[in-house]
């Protein structure tokens, strides 16, 4: 109680400029927060559920009201899809000219999107990928088999993004899915890829097969990693989905292979995107993971 009566003077004391200070600076985050969630059309509850934060402190935050965590405003940052610094920024960000460049930047074409990123690029792509890898295509390419094998060959972290987000939101992906929705999903899986980049300078990374799916997460993700394609021909991708264990695609699903060529196709141009492809098609995990040291080496992923 005698922390918060220095923050807040009665109604008899004076208040100080620096209590003023603290107070704009609250009531500015609190705003923010308020039209970010609103604008993305998150109840709060929701958004307590996906960045860990009590619906009671959101409230306050909101209302300009509650003492600001850095550590938990960072969550709810993260859980927006913002930048910490975009809530306490004294320029207002939600000019009409500001709102205009998100909005065409969201309804642009990838091309003009690569053009605008490596036009308001602060740093060369290259520095910007450190020595990141990441392993992108659909289930049963073999990303993780070649992604924890070549990182123990060289020496470097390999991480499955899934198991991030199952480690931040304490359940298996499937229970992710089924009470977020793939909008719940992706936006945890945007979290994790961000916490990613920020970990690591260094790192092997596999992704699921429709990150490809979410363009601003997408276009990180080839801002931030070296990029490689692991591909193989639709049987192959079912038969080594079914060797794990797993007969849903197949299940009372006559068209499942029909549907799996269809899904290769619509992806191909998003796959297309990677520095690189590694085709594991009739090969051996030893030979795939040889293949795909020599691209490392030949890209100069690691230099």
């Amino acid at each position: 109680m005698a922390t918060n009566s220095k923050l807040k003077p009665d109604a008899d004391t004076p208040a100080s400029p620096a209590d003023l200070a603290v107070s704009v600076v609250m009531t500015r985050v609190g705003d923010r927060v308020r039209r970010a969630r609103e604008r993305k059309r998150i109840p709060r509850r929701v958004l307590s559920e996906i960045s860990g934060v009590s619906p009671r402190y959101l409230a306050q935050l909101e209302a300009g009201e509650g003492n600001i965590s850095i550590g938990l405003l960072q969550r709810v940052a993260m859980a927006l899809d913002h930048r910490i610094e975009w809530f306490l920024a004294e320029d207002d960000p939600w000019s009409s000219e500001a709102l205009r460049v998100a909005d065409l930047y969201r309804a642009a074409s990838d091309e003009v999107r690569d053009v605008v990123m490596k036009t308001l690029s602060p740093e060369p792509t290259e520095a910007m990928r450190a020595r990141r890898i990441c392993l992108i295509g659909l289930r049963g390419a073999g990303k993780s088999t070649l992604g924890r094998q070549i990182g123990t060959t060289l020496d470097i972290p390999f991480v499955e993004l899934n198991e991030e987000i199952e480690a931040q939101s304490g359940m298996p992906v499937e229970e992710v899915m089924a009470l977020y929705g793939p909008e719940g999903y992706r936006k945890l899986e945007a979290q994790a890829l961000a916490r990613s980049v920020a970990t690591h300078d260094k790192m092997i990374l596999a992704v699921a097969g429709g990150i490809v799916a979410e363009p601003d997460t997408y276009a990180s993700l080839l801002a931030h990693f070296h990029t490689i394609w692991v591909k193989t021909s639709a049987d192959e991708h079912m038969a080594r989905v079914r060797a794990q264990g797993d007969e849903r695609p197949m299940a009372g699903n006559p068209e499942a292979m029909e549907q799996l060529r269809s899904i290769l196709t619509s992806r191909e141009a998003h796959y297309q995107k990677a520095q690189a492809v590694l085709d594991t098609s009739g090969k051996t995990v030893e030979r795939s993971v040889s293949e795909l040291q020599q691209l490392i080496q030949d890209h100069r992923f690691l230099i």
